[in-house]
């Protein structure tokens, strides 16, 4: 999957100012954290993993539930994070899932946790999470023909991520909201798509295909942009553009499916980048600061977390490991290169 070098020592803090919170040196400040808690998945999507999955993490390397509820309550206490998503691979294959989520919850009663799943298996344990504390969940389905599902996906599971999203909604984990990555392959099917989101009262998003896959197959000339998309939707439905009224630091710009109250979201990542407006950082499963997906450089705080370094001393190193982010993803360059690490070694 590729492990980028590690940073050794501290990021520099030269010219920093005196802020706790997670800003950078572009006038950003970081207050959405993803932690990816796995590498495993139990789907194997084209355009995120190969067909034998990515390279197992040791045991030992992984951070544990005690491990990721600290650092998770130190980015909200000392920090400034406001919200939390916990991603993978597929964080559903953590049989500890349900205690990382309570932990968070005791520790941080007011703050917003949410989770990215690709929804097998999630009908099982929707109830046990929501009791758990989790507040909502985000579901990756790029189409419901199950035909091109099983191929996108190299498994045929599509009823399974179906119950999931239901389960979720009966528990309350809502509102659910649906990832479709835009692919050559389902654009077809992306009003179909859309109509099953609005009938099951779920907010759908599609995402611009990034250079993430482990294949390294992407290319910027057989993508589909945001408005191919919109034109393909503009067949079947009437769409008003709202753009982000809640949140300017959102990846989505919206539009009204029809008048409403139904919305279709699109993360242009690659042709309307929001790279100037982000607000994320992220924690890989074993234990590295990692300042922009697509930046390799990242910084362990597992180490000095079990070294026995106080939550002060990670702090500093968080602060500096953002201090140091990346203007932008430089996709446009004309040198630019993929990160080591796949969407699905990074999380989402």
């Amino acid at each position: 999957m590729g492990i980028p070098a590690v940073r050794a020592g501290r990021p520099s803090l030269d010219g920093r100012p005196d802020t706790p919170f997670l800003v950078d040196r572009y006038g950003r400040t970081a207050r959405d954290l993803r932690v990816s808690i796995t590498e495993k998945c139990s789907l194997r999507c084209t355009y995120c993993m190969p067909e034998e999955g990515l390279p197992p993490i040791p045991a030992d390397e992984l951070l544990t539930t005690d491990e990721i509820v600290r650092l998770v309550t130190l980015a909200v206490h000392e920090l400034g994070v406001r919200e939390v998503r916990f991603t993978g691979g597929e964080p559903l294959m953590r049989r500890d899932l349900e205690q990382i989520i309570a932990g968070c919850r005791a520790a941080l009663p007011d703050t917003p946790l949410a989770m990215t799943s690709n929804g097998v298996g999630l009908e099982h344990r929707a109830r046990k999470l929501a009791e758990a504390g989790l507040n909502r969940v985000n579901v990756s389905l790029d189409t419901v023909d199950r035909d091109g599902f099983a191929r996108l996906t190299r498994r045929d599971r599509l009823e399974s991520v179906l119950s999931g999203i239901r389960a979720a909604q009966r528990e309350g984990l809502a509102p659910v909201k649906v990832n479709a990555v835009l692919m050559r392959e389902t654009l077809s099917g992306a009003a179909d798509l859309l109509q099953w989101c609005i009938d099951e009262g779920c907010e759908l998003r599609f995402i611009e295909e990034m250079p993430l896959d482990a294949d390294h197959e992407w290319a910027r000339a057989n993508m589909i942009t945001a408005a191919e998309l919109l034109a393909v939707l503009g067949e079947r439905f009437t769409l008003t553009e709202i753009g982000r009224p809640d949140d300017p630091s959102a990846p989505a710009e919206n539009w009204l499916v029809d008048g409403g109250p139904g919305t279709v979201g699109i993360i242009a990542s690659v042709t309307r980048k929001f790279c100037g407006d982000c607000d994320r950082t992220r924690l890989t499963a074993d234990g590295r600061i990692r300042s922009c997906l697509f930046s390799d450089q990242e910084y362990d705080v597992r180490a000095p977390l079990r070294s026995g370094a106080s939550d002060a001393e990670i702090a500093t190193l968080w602060r500096g490991a953002m201090w140091n982010k990346w203007a932008g993803h430089g996709i446009d360059a004309a040198d630019f290169q993929p990160p080591e690490r796949t969407m699905g070694a990074i999380g989402g």
